[in-house]
């Protein structure tokens, strides 16, 4: 290890230990604000998008000279994502984040999971900061709850794999892969001929160590800290889904806050996300090299023949009618026909 690499680690390392304590000290030091606010996320406490919100939370109360106090609880301290996101909707949690793939509240929130839609970061935040994220927060304002205007990266999608490399759809034939428990991986990976097999994420280990299933797929940050290559031999740089966390507030309490106070937040949160998104790819190129290091072998996937294969099928024929035409519309503007 370089000692520049060293040294980094050690200020990451640093940083989440900030971080701890400030959510140690936080309820006493919460007695003098006139706002207190708790952000709930899933999010290991060491993850970019809770260190990033934890330093904001620090802006926020000294840009209001202490007047809000954001308190900010990782790794499902307060519950699962399903459960945090039914307290923010009843007003029982100020903040959270998830995936909008998560929820079913608003089918359209999970658009930015269509299979190989994004083939670039440049894409994702044209549509995600642009025109396609606002409509999907107007369609979550309907529903009682505040956006954000920048949403966390949670990273591409990649496949991992046994017994040989997934470098086409033909490798996918009658694979067995571990998917989440969600219509549009389900359909995509039956789509392409694949067997995919939804199990939970802490049974996946010894899934693929006993061989249950062939492979899974998850973002590289995930699967190094899962420990997931120990089990697997090959990844696939397939990027087949792009996936990030909106930021929801209960929207009754956020309008009760005075407009300054909402400005403030508003400012904080979107640097801190913008910030987090630099450092999920900072931390993807280390999490290949280290795995790399561990024996792991990486092939980057051609999307085309993918894209086609899902095209001939109907696939995004069937999500363009299940999304409908205004937001499919949408995502097209940045990313082109799919």
């Amino acid at each position: 290890m370089s000692s520049s690499t060293s040294m980094s680690r050690r200020s990451f390392v640093g940083t989440a230990l900030a971080g701890a304590s400030a959510l140690a000290f936080g309820p006493a030091r919460a007695q003098s604000a006139k706002y207190r606010l708790r952000y709930g996320t899933a999010f290991p406490a060491t993850h970019p998008g809770v260190i990033r919100i934890i330093e904001a939370s620090e802006g926020i109360k000294k840009q209001t000279n202490g007047l809000v106090d954001l308190q900010v609880y990782p790794n499902s301290q307060l519950g699962s994502e399903p459960d945090m996101f039914s307290q923010v909707r009843s007003g029982a949690l100020d903040f959270m984040s998830t995936s909008g793939v998560n929820q079913t509240v608003v089918p359209i929130g999970g658009i930015n999971a269509v299979a190989f839609a994004f083939e670039s970061y440049d894409q994702v935040w044209s549509a995600m900061d642009g025109d396609l994220g606002n409509h999907v927060r107007g369609e979550f304002a309907k529903v009682g709850l505040h956006v954000l205007p920048k949403c966390l990266d949670n990273g591409y999608r990649n496949i991992t794999s046994g017994a040989k490399p997934i470098a086409s759809p033909d490798d996918l034939k009658g694979f067995k892969i571990r998917v989440p428990g969600n219509p549009l991986w389900v359909t995509l990976f039956k789509t392409l001929g694949a067997a995919p097999t939804p199990i939970n994420f802490g049974e996946l280990y010894a899934a693929l160590q006993t061989h249950i299933v062939d492979g899974q797929e998850n973002p590289l940050a995930l699967i190094r800290s899962a420990k997931l290559y120990e089990v697997q031999k090959y990844i696939a740089l397939s990027g087949h889904i792009w996936d990030g966390h909106h930021i929801f507030a209960n929207a009754t309490r956020w309008n009760g806050l005075p407009a300054d106070v909402r400005d403030a937040i508003t400012a904080a949160l979107s640097e801190a996300a913008v910030k987090e998104r630099q450092d999920i790819q900072s931390f993807n190129e280390k999490a290949q090299a280290e795995m790399q290091g561990a024996g792991i072998t990486f092939n980057k996937v051609d999307t085309k023949p993918f894209r086609d294969a899902l095209r001939s099928a109907g696939f995004y024929t069937e999500w363009k009618t299940k999304f409908g035409a205004e937001a499919w519309g949408l995502l097209e503007k940045s990313v082109g026909q799919l």
